[in-house]
Order: structure tokens, then sequence, then C-alpha cells
């Protein structure tokens, strides 16, 4: 398949999980992928390097450039993006994938965990839009796409993590505001978020086994992205795209595939009513 042919996707946090799946995703379709994550080296309890990804990309006949980034690192992010540039002749698309998480009340959310989910999310998610942007602009092709929720201001979705919301709503803001400004570039930009939990380390590490068996497998975003980023429309954008209801739309019908336990009730993600 060559739907991104000759694309370079710029994908953060992309050494395992989610970020994994797209980059693996674009790999199949042709582009040239950029995995930028913090791990470049074995974590004790987690799978995937930035490594270990780019060589499953190159094992799939496409190209990749590993580039251990935190993402609230400007200067390193902005090294990082003219690398990108200077390897692959530009950059198309943009995944804001990286995120951190804390579903804790007021009261027991540390400032340095505040800091840390306000770093990873939201602003993380402006700096790599504004580092990308010079880019982008010179896309024929430019999308940015943000993992993050509708923005559903209901008091439910804060009153048991309001930082961690604040944090996720941010990143969709910037999908709000920027695929606005960004019109007169070309440039889509939207978000996309998953009707159930998915089957991740974050969900392994947090949560009881019963919401894992209950999650679904990261390919169903990656089959969700794939329909995003392959549209050629930059008009179709400020979108706030729900994995299953986009591949329903798009004629699938077999989710069991995706099921971690196709017998087990599905647990619905967060800001999914």
């Amino acid at each position: 398949m060559t739907k991104l042919a000759n694309k370079t996707v710029f994908i953060t946090g992309a050494s395992r999980g989610i970020g994994r799946e797209i980059a693996l995703r674009c790999a199949k379709l042709g582009a040239n992928v950029v995995i930028a994550a913090k791990t470049d080296q074995p974590h004790p309890k987690l799978e995937g390097t930035i490594h270990t990804v780019a060589e499953e990309v190159e094992q799939l006949g496409a190209q990749a450039l590993a580039l251990q980034l935190d993402v609230r690192d400007n200067k390193r992010l902005v090294e990082c993006m003219a690398a990108a540039a200077e390897k692959f002749g530009g950059i198309d698309i943009l995944v804001n994938n990286a995120s951190a998480i804390k579903l804790a009340s007021t009261e027991q959310v540390s400032m340095s965990r505040f800091d840390l989910m306000f770093g990873v999310n939201v602003r993380a998610t402006f700096a790599c839009s504004k580092a990308a942007l010079p880019y982008l602009k010179e896309s024929q092709h430019a999308h940015i796409l943000t993992l993050s929720p509708p923005l559903n201001m209901e008091a439910k979705w804060f009153k048991d993590h309001c930082a961690y919301t604040m944090s996720k709503y941010g990143m969709s803001m910037c999908t709000l505001g920027m695929a606005e400004e960004f019109k007169p570039f070309k440039i889509a930009v939207n978000s996309l978020w998953p009707r159930t939990t998915i089957a991740t380390a974050a969900i392994a590490v947090h949560f009881p086994e019963a919401v894992l068996q209950g999650s679904r497998k990261p390919n169903i975003m990656a089959d969700a992205a794939e329909i995003i980023l392959t549209t050629q429309d930059c008009q179709d954008s400020g979108n706030f795209y729900i994995d299953e209801t986009l591949l329903r739309e798009h004629g699938v019908t077999d989710f069991d595939q995706y099921a971690v336990n196709p017998k087990a009730n599905l647990f619905n993600d967060l800001y999914i009513d």
C-alpha cells in the first residue's frame, strides 16, 4: 500500500502502545516514520524503545528515524523537527500521541504530577504543533492528529480527576483553535479518541485486570488514524473523531477482531457517554 508514499510522519510517544501501532501502520502505507519518544533504552517493566520500533518500521520496507525526545524540552523538540525535515525533505504529518495520566482528586495530585501532565499533554501538543508548522506549511498533504477527547464539559468528567481532564481538554482546545487558525495554510487538524479503553501499558499498570480484559487492542486506533491521515481534503478539519464511529462510517462491522477478550464486557473510555 502506498497511500502515504513519500510522506513523512512525526509521531510523539511512539515507542509503544498506540503510537507504535500508528507508526507501523504509516510504514505499511509507505511513509517515512519518525519515532520520537523518551525511551531509547529497554525499560524494566515496559516493552519497546525508539530503536525497536524503528527496526519494525524498516522491516516493513519503510524508512525510519529514531529520535530520543522528552516533549517538555522545547530546544530538543525543535532540533528533532529539523533533523526529521533534513533527513526526509520535510514533514507532512504530526501525530501528537505522547500523554501522561494520573486519575486522582485535587487533594491527591502532587504539583509535580500536575506539572508533568500539563507539560506532556497540553504544553507539548502546542509546542509540537508550533515546531512542526513551518514544515507543514510546505506540505501538500499537511495533517496534525492529536489523541485527545471531545470537549464534553459536564462536571462529571472533572470531579474525580480535574487535573487530568484539564490537561486532555487542553490538547483538544489546540485542535479546536488550530483547525481554524491553520485553514489558510491548508493544514488539517483533528483529534481522535477511542470509544473503549485501549490495552496499553497505562491500562495494564493503572487499572484492574477486568478493565484490561474489557479493552480493545491498539490497532483499532491505527485503523481509524489511517482513514483520517490518508484523506486529501485539508478542509476536513476541526473534528473530534471516535474510533468506532469513524470505522462504522467506513464499513467496518466486525469489532470483535479488536477485543482483548471478545467475551468480556467493554469498558467505555473517559469522556464517552
